[in-house]
């Protein structure tokens, strides 16, 4: 006698000699999950003590008094990424600004994200403290640009008005790996000139003349025309440890920003959050957004940089399936990065400003960014769905990885599959014994800043 039923049908049984019933290991057991424990990465994390102390050390070693002269304006850039501590740094170089009788003022710079409107660009920043009050200068909230000049690609070379009628003009941002592009520059000064202050209409013009040349020529060939024309006068630039935290600040002349940025992209991916383990069947993500990463996710950590829904060869983590719990308030509505998964809670469609989304991933050139998983209501449906297609692995035995988001994985939840390999690592720090997942009575799991509160 047999008992078959389909993928969302429950148990699959067969009746042995005398009717007893023997659980074939190789079909999938609704209902059962793996237990999962607590670990805490033990990663080489350097940190800025004062981050603004150290802004100011900084600016003064490249003399700006002898360029920028009292009552002159001074633009410096906002951008969309939640960067540890990222007002307290605009702040401190307002006031190494005013110190020098210079009027600053701050420009959101961020390609077509809120909407690509001024409104929603002005909002993301302030969502990160970054207001007039707190950093004691205006912000100045335009979608418009200049053309300045025709890049030698021939296509032309947008910044922001306010920017460039400027006196000045400061570049702050993160040196980071990209999320979609490789090489010896990435993400950093380079990249906020061209995405960040050439707003959205450079950053439509940009990402599709990257698709016809490659995303090195690009940069190099639109920010060349920007510091000559543009008026820049210096950058800050910010490398992140892997706990999320500002590990080094360095304040670079205009003529130094490329050089200056190959060596600061080797020591953020030097010093990058990476995920514990080479493989995982089931990774959940609590949250994704744009302050977290340009694909909400960082492809950088979860292995899918280079293809949406699997690990390149070449490429670490090889996770099996994605699946997203959560937007972060930050984010406003754009799931730009969605895509990339293959199963999300219903709640975050709900959350998810679609039009927002799209503007984002079509100007970005990652149309399929904006595509939507499989969606359930619940995470123990989505968990019985995802177990169910992992090969031959039983549930119980499902190597599944939790985060938070992929800027916080010093601490997160895994299944017991990987127990006796965590004990034997000196880079790992076991915190709990294995125990059942948390479901509560409607099927859902707490966040895993949730569950630290409720184990504390």
């Amino acid at each position: 006698m047999e008992t078959m039923r389909g993928i969302g049908g429950g148990v699959s049984r067969r009746a042995g000699a005398r009717g007893a019933r023997i659980e074939d290991p190789t079909e999938p057991i609704m209902g059962e999950y793996p237990s999962t424990f607590r670990i805490r990465q033990l990663l080489d994390a350097p940190r800025v003590a004062d981050v603004e102390l150290e802004v100011d050390r900084e600016l003064q070693r490249l003399r700006l008094g002898q360029t920028i002269r009292p009552g002159q304006s001074v633009a410096i850039t906002a951008g969309s990424r939640g960067i540890a501590g990222i007002h307290r740094i605009l702040r401190a170089v307002v006031r190494h600004l005013k110190a020098l009788g210079a009027e600053p003022f701050l420009v959101p710079a961020m390609g077509s994200h809120g909407g690509g409107t001024a409104e929603g660009q002005r909002k993301i920043i302030e969502s990160y403290g970054i207001t007039e009050e707190y950093c004691g200068c205006p912000i100045k909230a335009s979608m418009e640009t200049v053309v300045v000049c025709r890049a030698a690609e021939g296509f032309p070379v947008h910044f922001d008005r306010h920017a460039f009628e400027a006196d000045h003009v400061i570049v702050c941002g993160r040196v980071k790996p990209h999320t979609n592009f490789v090489g010896d520059i990435e993400s950093g000064l380079m990249k906020m000139m061209l995405i960040g202050l050439g707003k959205h209409n450079g950053a439509l013009i940009y990402h599709r003349a990257i698709q016809d040349y490659s995303f090195g020529r690009i940069v190099r060939s639109v920010a060349r025309e920007v510091l000559e024309r543009c008026r820049v006068v210096a950058g800050i630039a910010i490398v992140e440890n892997s706990r999320d935290e500002t590990a080094r600040i360095a304040a670079v002349e205009p003529r130094a920003f490329e050089q200056r940025e190959k060596e600061l992209l080797e020591l953020a991916r030097k010093w990058m959050p990476r995920l514990p383990f080479s493989k995982a069947d089931i990774l959940l993500i609590d949250e994704i957004g744009k302050n977290i990463s340009g694909t909400g996710m960082d492809t950088n950590v979860v292995g899918r940089k280079y293809v949406d829904h699997r690990a390149a060869e070449h490429e670490s983590p090889k996770v099996r399936h994605i699946v997203i719990r959560g937007l972060t308030s930050s984010t406003h509505g754009n799931a730009a990065g969605i895509g990339l998964a293959e199963f999300c809670k219903s709640s975050v469609l709900h959350d998810m400003n679609v039009r927002t989304t799209r503007i984002n991933c079509i100007t970005g050139g990652h149309v399929t960014g904006a595509t939507l998983p499989l969606d359930y209501e619940t995470d123990r449906e989505i968990l019985d769905v995802a177990l169910s297609v992992c090969g031959l692995t039983p549930a119980r035995d499902a190597r599944l990885i939790w985060i938070r988001n992929t800027l916080d994985i010093i601490e997160l939840e895994c299944s017991e599959a990987y127990y006796e390999e965590a004990r034997t690592r000196p880079d790992i720090e076991v915190l709990t014994e294995p125990r059942p997942l948390p479901f509560d009575e409607a099927g859902d799991l707490p966040t895993m800043a949730a569950l630290a509160v409720a184990e504390s």
